[in-house]
């Protein structure tokens, strides 16, 4: 080590004025000598940055008083050549690793993209949460930048959210929160393919069967259900307060059954009729009451194609029914 630190101080010092150096021989004594050989011998070294303040504080250390180097005791308490700083710092810069050529050159260089941005570059708009502002929010956005984008290409919305409520029925957004995902879903020049793929609640069920139709669909164990818009906690309200926030929910319900009929091909009295308590649907029946148009099951339109008609089999298997006995 010794050697390695006295040919680093060697290329660190101006070439007029080499540093003096010392070297100890086996009796522990100094040898000037010595050191002026080893010095004056040119050893190949590799290329030490002149800006590490460690080294040129050695290479100052070793001109001014190379005793400190070399007369050094041998159980000393603090590691090697820190004692001669006021306050030793291991490095001058953090360490820089650089990615192997030859390893993982396939992946990318910066940080993937967040899943809702991968969704969103094959034109996928998830509906996961109820319908709260900051969901809103992210919606209408991902709507507007995906027709921006392409005003032709259709659009892929999957549905599993309770809409304006929590599953217990518990108000969790304000009605405005899903007629502004409807609103932004009519001005859109694109085609809407809707899937439920969890649940369609309330609000939700209406943007599901807000889909372009022939596009609407659900998947076999999904369920839709619509209910009236609920009353917010009135809490300690004055009466005229409570009063006025019964006519504005009122008013959001008669909007509901008019866009659910509108959507559905049902009559207004229809759906007022099953909205007076929460209705559920399973996907058969969402696809019988209007709110779908498909039950996406893989496989199910091959295999009911596929399959021959009663008299057809009978035919070709030479059996005759009892009928044209």
């Amino acid at each position: 080590m010794a050697s390695c630190l006295q040919a680093s101080m060697n290329s660190l010092l101006p070439r007029s004025s080499p540093p003096p150096s010392l070297s100890l021989n086996s009796s522990g004594r100094k040898n000037s000598k010595a050191f002026r050989v080893k010095a004056a011998a040119k050893i190949p070294m590799p290329p030490i940055n002149p800006n590490d303040p460690f080294l040129s504080k050695l290479a100052s250390v070793a001109a001014q008083s190379p005793e400190r180097l070399i007369a050094r005791p041998l159980n000393a308490d603090t590691p090697p050549y820190l004692d001669i700083f006021d306050s030793p710092q291991l490095m001058s810069s953090p360490a820089q690793v650089e990615r192997s050529v030859a390893y993982n050159e396939h992946r990318p260089r910066t940080p993937p993209p967040d899943l809702p941005s991968m969704l969103l570059d094959g034109r996928i708009v998830y509906i996961g949460m109820p319908l709260v502002p900051a969901v809103t929010e992210l919606i209408v956005a991902e709507l507007m930048y995906l027709q921006w984008l392409d005003p032709k290409e259709p659009i892929y919305i999957y549905i599993n959210s309770t809409g304006t409520t929590r599953d217990d029925g518990e108000t969790v957004g304000m009605e405005s929160e899903g007629f502004a995902i409807y609103d932004s879903l009519m001005q859109l020049k694109n085609e809407v393919h809707t899937v439920c793929v969890g649940a369609a609640i309330g609000h939700a069920c209406l943007l599901l069967s807000a889909g372009t139709k022939g596009k609407r669909f659900m998947m076999p164990h999904s369920k839709a259900m619509i209910q009236q818009p609920r009353v917010p906690s009135s809490g300690l309200m004055p009466a005229s307060d409570v009063l006025i926030r019964a006519r504005e929910v009122i008013t959001n319900r008669d909007i509901l059954v008019g866009l659910l009929a509108k959507h559905t091909g049902n009559s207004v009295e229809t759906v007022a009729n099953v909205m007076r308590r929460p209705y559920y649907m399973d996907a058969l029946k969402a696809k019988e009451f209007g709110v779908i148009d498909k039950v996406l099951w893989r496989g199910q339109e091959k295999i009911i194609a596929d399959v021959v008609p009663s008299d057809e089999f009978d035919k070709n298997a030479g059996i005759r029914s009892a009928e044209r006995v």
